[in-house]
């Protein structure tokens, strides 16, 4: 039984994604930090794209909670492991970093770059032992171009872009590929804010992209066809920055 642990499940792309990975065939462990009537109706969505998930709440910010809650479901299933992870969970904090508190950067930071560390860590060694893993993390637009008032938030994306590249050569002889989807905008609870209208000019695809698109990829990622693909960045974004 093949499974997939996705963080920051419950809504959005993190929901679509475990959406078209169940659809590939993965069971889903559906990560939340509170948000369990959110996480219910994605595993609603799992099981009527015809596989199964579970729930495994954790703050992914917290090192301990996050290997307790790992720990535990490896216990609970010997002889079986996570053969792929998708780094999704991430908040925005936006300002000007002249106005932008403490609390406002560590916390952007601690979510997106301790939270990938405290995920991934962990599950690398099943990985390789078994020669096989996909491990997809959540990147932007934002952590490649920078954009303002997002200082923390394209620190946090360019620091996970980083992380994917030098992963990738670390775990390539095992089997196990490391990449990053990049999105611009897309129609999501993270964009809810953002004036689409006005923004949506700025794009040359004319209009925000859909979560479905974004899973799409990512799901691509971690099948068997995308074995070779490793230590890349993929740009999800309407050619608004190429």
């Amino acid at each position: 039984m093949k499974y997939a642990l996705v963080t920051g499940g419950s809504r959005g792309i993190g929901r679509a994604v475990s959406v078209a990975l169940a659809e590939l065939g993965y069971n889903i462990i559906i990560n939340y930090r509170s948000n369990a009537q959110e996480a219910e109706e994605t595993l609603r969505l799992v099981r009527e794209a015809g596989s199964d998930g579970e729930f495994l709440p954790f703050d992914v910010a917290n090192a301990e909670q996050t290997a307790a809650a790992i720990a535990k479901w490896q216990a609970e299933h010997e002889g079986e492991y996570i053969a792929c992870v998708v780094n999704n969970a991430g908040i925005r904090k936006d300002n000007l970093m002249l106005f932008m508190g403490a609390e406002d950067w560590s916390s952007v930071l601690n979510i997106t770059l301790n939270g990938f560390f405290n995920v991934t860590q962990p599950l690398l060694k099943d990985m390789c032992v078994k020669k096989f893993g996909r491990i997809i993390n959540m990147v932007s637009l934002s952590g490649l171009k920078g954009l303002p008032g997002q200082t923390n938030y394209s620190c946090s994306k360019g620091g996970l872009i980083a992380a994917t590249k030098a992963l990738a050569q670390e775990v390539a002889r095992k089997g196990v590929t490391v990449n990053a989807v990049a999105p611009g905008f897309i129609r999501s609870d993270m964009t809810a804010d953002l004036d689409e209208k006005e923004l949506k000019k700025t794009i040359p695809a004319g209009r925000f992209g859909e979560t479905r698109e974004v899973a799409d990829l990512v799901a691509f990622l971690a099948s068997d066809k995308a074995g070779y693909i490793n230590g890349e960045v993929i740009s999800i974004n309407g050619a608004l920055y190429t």
